[in-house]
């Protein structure tokens, strides 16, 4: 699966431990990010992460594209509801590409952690019946 991450800046310590703990799961599978997540993320865990710009010079734009074009499978976006960002608009556009494609999204470490043992499981496989061109 092609599994997106993106944190806020008062998030991405929070993502970095995430992704330790669920790097054997994560190792399966083709991680991509924003530039200082995916930078974290890979000096953290090793994992090989496909890096986009920093997501307020347009990294979210870039995986919202790949959101459109049917070329991510999960996203795992830590964000921070507490502070105003200037490209909320922007984020909640890339939210709503990922309802319109059913693409599963945790926003928080509880919904990530059922995300990720489902994945762990098989439990996000129903997306290949769902649209078999993404076979």
């Amino acid at each position: 699966m092609n599994i997106a991450v993106i944190a806020h800046d008062t998030k991405k310590e929070l993502m970095v431990q995430f992704c330790i703990a669920y790097c054997g799961v994560l190792s399966r599978h083709n991680i991509c990010a924003t530039g200082t997540t995916g930078k974290l993320v890979a000096d953290a865990t090793g994992l090989e992460v496909q890096r986009y710009l920093a997501g307020i010079q347009g990294g979210d734009q870039q995986i919202s594209a790949r959101i459109a074009c049917n070329e991510i499978d999960l996203l795992l976006f830590f964000r921070d509801p507490l502070t105003v960002k200037p490209n909320e608009p922007k984020e909640a556009d890339m939210l709503r590409l990922c309802d319109v494609h059913n693409i599963p999204v945790a926003t928080n470490i509880a919904t990530a952690e059922v995300l990720i043992h489902g994945l762990e499981r098989g439990d996000l496989d129903w997306r290949n019946i769902v649209n078999p061109k993404r076979l």
